[in-house]
């Protein structure tokens, strides 16, 4: 077969690449750079019949068993701490969506990713509650109202005025705002209701947000090769991309949902891979990326992020008994009975549980033999 025939078989994306890099290179060179890398392609191919499922399986999970439990790895200072090791992998392959630390990569455009102003930006990204800029909250049961005591130098220091603090307060039902010598009172305006109610909207004005993006509880610049980005604690991609200051291309978040929400399925596949491959990689051992790639296809396949779970992507397999190999048997052997399901056995598990040749290598082709008399 010619070179060029041998191309045709190669995806479009990697015959568009190999032209684009063997641009201005002679002839032969280019030629023998096609060859290797169809020869590459070729030896990354699949047989027909292999059992690809249970390879990737035993690959991810061998290197599994020497993945640490330290749970923790500091991203820079002792405040940081991001999920790793094997609860994280567990975290990514269960498809849970309330992850233990969500946290994102800020990256920055032209002179901010040199580090102008990023203290600055940093501290406008971060969550700003009402107790971080306060000395003290006081009630007054007589006057059923709330004292808050502001703190001047916090206040300067997260670049907050008066007016930022007003105007969040100006949401709160049932009360009047007014500025005493003290600080800001706020008065209740219905003489019926109980004291308790006093103190339940006290702690409700504690957590009240003043400035920043909501859900990102710290901040950390670092630099990272020769750029600086912002590291935070907590999530909120959708509202910081419409940050102007932020390049929007490689801002990532590890809360896999999220990224579904925002940038769609083909997005959380990929940050499946990413994040499993960090784990590993940090763990100092060796998975093809391969593997990893079959995972995150099977949770992303039906255009929603389902983990390897009994509720996820098993629930969505065809085959009765694979279902019930799984967990519960009896519910759904039952389940499968009452609406008189058909199994067709065209996978391993099913025909290991009825005791016949599984459809995979050897098993696969059938055979017609003549039988002499």
């Amino acid at each position: 077969m010619s070179a060029n025939n041998d191309q045709e078989m190669l995806p479009k994306k990697i015959r568009d690449e190999l032209s684009e890099q063997t641009k201005g290179v002679s002839e032969a060179k280019a030629k023998k750079a096609a060859e290797a890398i169809v020869q590459e392609y070729q030896n990354a191919q699949v047989e027909p019949g292999e059992s690809v499922g249970i390879v990737s399986a035993e690959s991810i999970g061998e290197p599994g068993t020497q993945m640490t439990l330290n749970t923790f790895h500091f991203a820079g200072v002792a405040e940081m701490n991001v999920t790793m090791g094997l609860p994280r992998i567990i975290e990514i392959l269960d498809g849970r969506s309330e992850i233990s630390t969500p946290m994102m990569e800020i990256y920055l455009k032209g002179a901010n990713a040199k580090g102008k102003d990023v203290q600055e930006i940093a501290l406008s990204i971060k969550e700003t509650k009402l107790n971080e800029i306060t000395t003290g909250f006081h009630i007054d049961i007589a006057e059923r109202s709330v004292t808050i005591e502001l703190n001047e130098e916090k206040m300067r220091m997260f670049g907050i005025t008066m007016n930022h603090v007003n105007n969040a307060l100006k949401g709160t039902k049932g009360y009047t705002l007014s500025s005493g010598k003290e600080g800001i009172v706020l008065k209740k305006k219905d003489k019926e209701e109980n004291i308790n109610a006093l103190y339940v909207d006290k702690e409700k004005l504690k957590q009240l947000h003043i400035k920043g993006v909501k859900g990102i509880s710290q901040v950390l610049p670092i630099k990272r090769g020769d750029e600086y980005i912002i590291i935070t604690a907590g999530t909120n991609l959708k509202e910081v991309l419409g940050l102007d200051f932020v390049d929007e291309s490689r801002t990532v978040s590890n809360d896999i949902y999220e990224i579904a929400a925002t940038l769609g399925i083909e997005a959380a596949r990929q940050t499946i891979i990413n994040e499993v491959f960090k784990v590993i990689e940090s763990q100092g051992l060796n998975v093809d990326i391969r593997h990893i790639m079959l995972v995150a296809d099977t949770m992303c396949n039906l255009g929603v992020v389902k983990g390897i779970t009994r509720y996820g992507v098993v629930s969505e397999k065809a085959s009765v008994l694979a279902r019930a190999s799984f967990e519960t048997p009896i519910k759904h052997i039952i389940n499968a009975s009452l609406i008189g399901e058909e199994d067709k056995l065209d996978s391993v598990v099913e025909n290991v549980m009825i005791n016949q040749p599984t459809p995979v290598g050897t098993g696969l082709p059938g055979l017609a033999v003549k039988v002499h008399k």
